[in-house]
């Protein structure tokens, strides 16, 4: 089993970047496919992206590609989302998850971090 812990959220202005780090400890990250996703306040979680355990598959959700970019590191443990041009609507909780690959859909049914706030004001 992982334990996962985010890091890297904080407060930004529209426009900027900003990179999150989900890095997990325990056995098996490599195992695993690896996700993102967001809640902002009053609305359902959302899913951002994911990656296979391997690094070859990645999924973005609706609207995130052009901006977002996930990518691991398993020698690190780490699986990483880069965010641009950041906008005032990007603003929410942003969670790390572990899990695996339906065919084409990703399941987070593993593990959880606790999450990190994003802010960006405009």
């Amino acid at each position: 089993q992982v334990q996962l812990v985010e890091s890297g959220g904080g407060l930004v202005q529209a426009g900027e970047s900003l990179t999150l780090s989900c890095r997990a400890s325990g056995r098996g990250f490599s195992c695993y496919a690896m996700g993102w996703f967001r809640q902002a306040p009053g609305k359902e979680r959302e899913f951002v992206a994911a990656i296979s355990w391997s690094g070859i598959s990645v999924s973005y959700g609706d609207s995130m590609k052009p901006r977002f970019a996930i990518s691991r590191d398993n020698a690190k443990n780490t699986v990483y989302l880069q965010m641009n041009s950041l906008r005032p609507e990007d603003t929410a909780v942003h969670y790390c998850s572990a899990g695996a690959y339906v065919g084409v859909i990703y399941n987070p049914d593993h593990a959880w971090g606790q999450g990190t706030q994003i802010t960006v004001s405009s």
